[in-house]
């Protein structure tokens, strides 16, 4: 594995880390925008059209129902991943799983994320990510 591989996967493990509320974890959504670029875009296309977010629209109803009692014992993690790194920009290609209580009724999920990756001064960030639920 490359330095830049293991960067990359330190930021998408730092990423879906935020979101997490077992075991009485308080989610941290501020490291989106750490891992993130400023400018950065997140396009779920789970649903009959896309929906793109800047980095705050994306974050502030993910920040409320992880923490008003909409969704607990929340977490999601990569089962699978493939990153191509080629000089300063990356893409990594991931299937995820999910687990949670959203209004009282446990749920389990699966889906994929494709996010890009440039290679900043401050080291590697992410410049979009878009997913696609099953």
């Amino acid at each position: 594995m490359t330095d830049a591989e293991a960067e990359i996967d330190q930021l998408m493990r730092a990423f879906l880390g935020a979101f997490t509320n077992t075991d009485g974890a308080r989610p941290d959504l501020n490291v989106v925008r750490e891992v993130f670029i400023p400018q950065g875009v997140i396009i779920n296309n789970s649903g009959a059209e896309p929906v793109v977010y800047d980095l705050d629209a994306f974050i502030a109803p993910r920040e409320k129902i992880l923490t008003d009692g909409t969704l607990t014992e929340f977490s999601e993690w990569e089962v699978h991943a493939r990153t191509e790194v080629h000089g300063s920009i990356a893409h990594r290609l991931s299937e995820y799983a999910k687990s949670g209580i959203r209004d009282g009724l446990r749920f389990e999920g699966v889906g994929r994320k494709s996010t890009q990756f440039i290679r900043t001064p401050a080291g590697w960030r992410m410049s979009s990510m878009t997913w696609d639920d099953e």
